[in-house]
């Protein structure tokens, strides 16, 4: 299974630990969203085996697009380029951007050996986010350390990044590698590249 392959391209989860305090009370609210999306995950997981990749991306979409925010996500990524593309072309680039990734979690998360997902620390980070840090453990030891960046969009908490356990975000990652293709193709050569990739994942 590719299961640690997924460190640097996907966007897993939190659990969360309920209070009666503010402080608590806020945690509990910016981890709840990626608790549900870790409830399905954990779910296609144990069925991978008996799902396509397309099976597996059907069930995945919804709770990773209640989960990520997108728009903010593609605002990091492609900079400048973002504040000057039209509408039309942002609702475009934010499907290709989604069914990309959703297609890279379900291609790589495509089995189940008693993984379980741990919550270290949810902290108050930069520019009113917080930081969830967690770790992926596997049965054999080799466990994967992510942190999670919300922050409270029109009342609801979303993840807008995801850092793996050698420090380098994933919107950092994507940003340099966004940047080539922006310079040389401009916004509908991104466009082009992300669904194309995606149509190569949905097919194996």
């Amino acid at each position: 299974m590719r299961f640690r392959l997924a460190a640097r391209n996907i966007l897993i989860t939190l659990c969360f630990l309920a209070s009666t305090s503010p402080a608590l009370a806020q945690q509990e609210a910016s981890s709840r969203v990626v608790e549900t999306f870790q409830q399905h995950l954990l779910a296609v997981m144990k069925e991978a085996k008996l799902l396509s990749v397309k099976q597996r991306y059907d069930r995945l979409r919804p709770p990773i697009e209640a989960a990520f925010f997108v728009p903010m996500m593609l605002g990091i990524t492609t900079g400048p380029y973002w504040k000057t593309t039209s509408p039309e072309q942002k609702s475009r680039l934010a499907d290709a951007f989604n069914r990309k990734n959703i297609s890279t979690v379900a291609t790589l998360f495509d089995g189940y050996s008693g993984q379980k997902f741990e919550i270290l620390a949810d902290k108050a980070a930069p520019q009113n986010t917080r930081l969830v840090e967690t770790r992926i453990v596997n049965p054999d030891g080799s466990d994967v350390s992510l942190d999670y960046r919300v922050l409270r969009i029109r009342g609801q908490w979303r993840i807008i990044d995801v850092i793996v356990d050698d420090g380098i975000s994933e919107m950092s990652v994507r940003r340099s590698e966004f940047r080539e293709i922006l310079k040389t193709q401009g916004i509908e050569g991104l466009i082009s590249t992300l669904s194309n990739k995606a149509d190569e994942l949905l097919a194996e």
